[in-house]
């Protein structure tokens, strides 16, 4: 019997050929341009570290998404990354605790998981994004939103849609307006996130269903919320501050994506506070990236304040590379002039030399032959 497990990948693994890893390289250039031009300066974190380092710097990180083993040289437990945000924060609170606020870093590379995302069996997945540390107000917000849309739009995305929720909607509702005892928080946020109004009723958040009506296009759900928020506050409603900042945000970003808002939408938001976004993109699946509002905790034991967001691209290079036309190149036969081929290459030809007289030039993929000086379409 032929033995063939050397040639397979994991469930959930893929390599990347050529026309798609070219697309890939040129939308993580794109990106990263883009967050650089805004001041946002690349840092490159390891792709593991101790797991107690990823698990605890952020509430809601989940660490039993990540591989995990043993170290041989210390003898902890080491885990590989499923999210780069963590290690953004552990930089900031240690190597440049004492940087100037607020400290703007972005980052690029893999992420694996031991389990796919619902029917997504993808474990391995690249991720770009920003953080801005020490302020997450609204002007903050505005421009990792902004930011955000741009990076995308210069990577090649259309047709982008912008998702905003409150992630700390029923905390900030809880407390007083709509109260409800500490044990029966957690399952409201979860039927309101599901969207499930019997099991909303059931989970004792009756006086919570109005807010399933405050989703859709974003001004008239934002009406309605500030509705719901004046009924239940007479005088001044809880959330009055936070409406106040998402339709700063939104003027911020009209014009360049489709707004909408779901306030009570909680996944992918396990660690953010009190803002919220996701972005999408018209012809691609999923969701392109969210980000928000979160606390990082400081080496003396307190936090600050971040923001930012992390684009996951696989989806859209996939699209690109599908829609990719083939490239030019330009074949060099044997004995070709090496000083024309380093001109040609250096006005934006690529070429392909000759390494024997049996090199074919058409089943080396290339468009074009090198003849004397000039290149001639095959």
């Amino acid at each position: 019997m032929e033995d063939t497990d050397r040639d397979l990948l994991p469930e959930g693994l893929e390599d990347r050929l050529p026309a798609s890893a070219a697309v890939a390289a040129r939308v993580t250039r794109a990106i990263i341009d883009v967050m650089d031009g805004h001041g946002y300066d690349r840092v490159q974190p390891p792709g593991l570290e101790f797991e107690k380092s990823l698990a605890s710097r952020m509430a809601g990180v989940q660490p039993r998404r990540m591989f995990r083993f043993v170290d041989p040289a210390s003898l902890r437990t080491l885990a590989l990354r499923s999210d780069i945000t963590p290690q953004i924060g552990r930089i900031a609170a240690t190597s440049l605790a004492g940087a100037a606020r607020p400290l703007r870093l972005c980052y690029a590379g893999q992420v694996v998981t031991i389990k796919g995302d619902g029917l997504d069996p993808t474990r391995e997945r690249l991720q770009l994004g920003a953080e801005l540390i020490g302020n997450d107000g609204v002007e903050a917000a505005g421009e990792v939103v902004a930011m955000a849309i741009a990076a995308l739009q210069a990577a090649g995305a259309t047709g982008l849609s912008v998702d905003f929720t409150l992630p700390d909607l029923v905390d900030a509702l809880a407390a007083k307006a709509l109260p409800l005892a500490p044990d029966r928080i957690e399952a409201v946020r979860r039927e309101l996130d599901a969207k499930d109004a019997g099991g909303l009723v059931a989970a004792g958040g009756e006086a919570y269903l109005p807010l399933l009506y405050a989703t859709g296009p974003f001004d008239e759900a934002i009406r309605t919320l500030a509705a719901i928020d004046a009924a239940h506050s007479p005088g001044g409603g809880v959330l009055a501050e936070r409406i106040a900042a998402l339709r700063q945000i939104a003027a911020r970003v009209t014009g360049t994506a489709r707004l909408t808002l779901d306030p009570s939408e909680r996944h992918g938001f396990e660690y953010q506070s009190w803002f919220g976004f996701t972005i999408y993109a018209e012809g691609v699946r999923g969701a392109l990236g969210r980000g928000g509002s979160y606390r990082i905790l400081a080496k003396d034991g307190g936090d600050e304040p971040a923001i930012g967001f992390s684009l996951y691209p696989d989806p859209l290079i996939d699209v690109l590379a599908a829609g990719e036309p083939p490239r030019d190149a330009l074949f060099l036969p044997l004995g070709h002039d090496a000083e024309t081929a380093a001109r040609l290459r250096a006005v934006g030809w690529r070429t392909v030399a000759a390494l024997g007289e049996g090199d074919d030039a058409r089943a080396l993929g290339c468009t074009h032959r090198l003849e004397g000086r000039e290149a001639v379409r095959l």
